[in-house]
């Protein structure tokens, strides 16, 4: 057999071609490989990481159900429950419903959730409202209106004895992992449907203080590109009566925010102009939720490295060579200032004298480093430190006319520790406000200003009646050792609002939640963390979007706000017909209940009554 020798230069030539293209797209591929996003679980994103105006779900780990989906002939839309977190491949269960009535009082924010279904490909799923005109011709204007596309994220569930979400989660392989609706994505005007999906879509009305009363009537159009699925329509019954802008609210909302999350996520440096642009949307739906609240850390790693992104100090501590202390507060001016632009100004609260590690930073000028020295409440190192320090902060805190708005904030801690922890600071200025998030003591009770206590705890009733007539902030707290009622990204969306409702009943202020915006990883994607149940560590997502959490935990703000003027008002009256149906409608609310009788119901039923007041 003959070799034509003539071919193989050419193979040769050939090769080398390949293989020069295959390290070239190597090489060209490298970083965007490199770059690919990793949830905390350590799942793949598929894209870049930190996604911010766009990005991919993650994939569904349930599949769709042929049978079921076999009998939907067409792409279905319909008037949904706020209540639900419709599963992104499930048909859902729905009775038709093309009308929907929300009532509320002038100021109040109303929400509605539309939802679509589809067996096929859907290319542009958009929609858009008509005007909302009553019989007067009086309208509400468009900018009343606001929503977007309910997105789904990952998350997983309560610990496997059902008591709650405390723990670390080394392997979330032993916990049951899921997609579920929550993001609400406001920065899409339409999107792509895969076949055998749903897709919701919410909508938000904040009804002007300044509209007439009556109803008003308008449209939902949902299109798929130009081709007009469905018209749903909405009618909004609007009382005479007035909520007041969210910063009058006698509501004492206390949402913990992390500005170290923001500038990570953004990838912006810490405390730049860049930082307090991203930061201010994200804060500014804080602030129209009614916070009253500063959260500031005047210490390095107040709760050591709890969350993804540990709290730096907002204060510059510095030793001298002479061995005297000196404070900077210029990044704690800037945060605070930042935060009081946007509407958050009633209170600020500086953590923390007594860490989770009694371990304190600060920058010695004698050896030009970063020094810890390890002290506790009861030792000498600790006391001049600390009384050093407050009597620095209360001299800054007057120049900036905020001493009477600040408090020294801790966490439960072993009695003796408080109590030591609360001398130094009278020491160093009696006149300090003190919060306190932990059990109820009565030994501290009269010390503290701001005092808070877990939902299942209760007040004295002799303290709490006193506390009430002196003013001073009465709530409770949520965290991960609820298992009911939570806003983790899998609990029931009602209980956020139940939350409230109880609040009122029990006669207390408002409500803490340790975590507005501490973000896992990838929080767009993956609501798991290392630690505690998914979603524990965060309300709302980066791009300022919103959330079915968020938006039912306003709802039971909003509630709260109306049982607090109704019971004023029918005091003051002496309508005890009144009072009395605002009583029992209350007493609805027990702990006890859950999880036997679902949020939503009690919540429903509540919500009836009280628009009737």
């Amino acid at each position: 057999m003959k070799t034509n020798l003539n071919i193989l230069p050419l193979k040769n030539e050939t090769m080398k071609r390949i293989t020069t293209l295959l390290l070239s797209c190597l090489v060209s591929t490298g970083p965007l490989l490199a770059q690919q996003g990793v949830t905390q679980c350590g799942t793949p994103t598929g894209q870049a990481p930190f996604p911010i105006q766009s990005y991919k779900e993650l994939p569904d780990p349930v599949a769709p159900s042929e049978k079921e989906w076999a009998a939907v002939k067409a792409p279905q839309v319909q008037w949904g429950s706020t209540d639900t977190r419709y599963a992104k491949h499930a048909v859902p269960v729905i009775q038709p419903q093309k009308s929907i009535t929300l009532e509320g009082w002038r100021g109040e924010k109303l929400h509605a959730q539309a939802v679509v279904w589809t067996r096929t490909d859907l290319k542009g799923l958009n929609y858009s409202l008509s005007e909302f005109k009553n019989s007067k011709g009086d309208v509400l204007p468009a900018d009343a209106f606001s929503g977007g596309f309910v997105r789904y994220v990952m998350t997983d569930e309560l610990n496997k004895d059902g008591r709650g979400g405390c723990g670390y989660r080394p392997d979330h392989s032993i916990y049951d992992s899921l997609l579920v609706a929550d993001p609400i994505d406001h920065l899409l005007t339409s999107m792509p449907m895969e076949a055998k999906s749903t897709q919701a879509i919410w909508i938000n009305c904040q009804v002007p203080q300044t509209v007439s009363p009556g109803v008003y009537r308008g449209t939902v159009e949902v299109k798929d590109g130009d081709n007009r699925l469905s018209t749903l329509k909405m009618d909004i019954k609007v009382s005479s009566r007035v909520l007041p802008a969210p910063s009058q609210w006698a509501f004492h909302l206390d949402l913990w925010q992390s500005p170290f999350a923001v500038a990570r996520y953004y990838q912006v440096p810490l405390w730049s102009q860049a930082h307090i642009d991203a930061m201010c949307p994200v804060m500014k739906m804080l602030a129209d939720a009614g916070q009253k609240i500063i959260t500031a850390s005047i210490m390095h790693k107040p709760w050591n490295g709890q969350t993804y992104d540990y709290f730096e100090s907002m204060v510059t501590w510095t030793k001298k060579v002479d061995g005297t202390w000196a404070f900077d507060y210029d990044v704690f001016d800037k945060w605070v200032e930042m935060m009081m632009s946007v509407g958050i100004d009633k209170q600020i609260n500086c953590y923390s004298m007594v860490p989770w590690k009694l371990s304190f930073q600060y920058f010695d000028q004698a050896t030009n480093s970063m020094q810890y020295v390890k002290t506790a409440p009861g030792e000498k190192a600790y006391e001049e430190m600390w009384v050093a320090m407050l009597k620095s902060f209360s001299k800054h805190l007057r120049e900036k006319g905020w001493f009477d708005i600040c408090t020294i904030a801790m966490d439960e801690r072993p009695m003796e520790v408080m109590q030591k922890t609360l001398q130094v600071i009278r020491k160093a200025d009696p006149e300090f406000k003190v919060s306190l998030a932990g059990n109820f003591h009565k030994e501290l009770e009269a010390d503290i200003y701001d005092y808070c206590i877990p939902i299942g705890a209760s007040y004295p009733a002799e303290v709490l009646a006193r506390r009430a007539q002196n003013n001073l902030p009465t709530t409770y707290y949520t965290c991960c050792t609820e298992a009911f009622p939570n806003t983790f990204t899998f609990s029931d969306p009602a209980e956020a609002v139940w939350m409230s409702y109880y609040s009122a009943k029990d006669h207390l202020d408002g409500y803490l939640r340790w975590a507005y915006n501490s973000w896992p990883k990838e929080p767009l994607l993956d609501s798991r963390f290392e630690a505690w149940a998914g979603g524990d560590t965060y309300l709302v997502y980066p791009g300022a979007r919103s959330s079915i959490r968020f938006e039912k935990l306003i709802e039971g703000v909003q509630a709260h706000e109306k049982i607090t003027i109704l019971r004023k008002e029918f005091t003051d009256k002496k309508n005890k017909t009144g009072f009395k149906k605002l009583e029992k409608m209350l007493s609805t609310f027990n702990l006890r209940d859950f999880p036997e009788v679902p949020a939503a119901e009690t919540v429903n039923k509540a919500n009836k009554i009280l628009n009737s007041l």
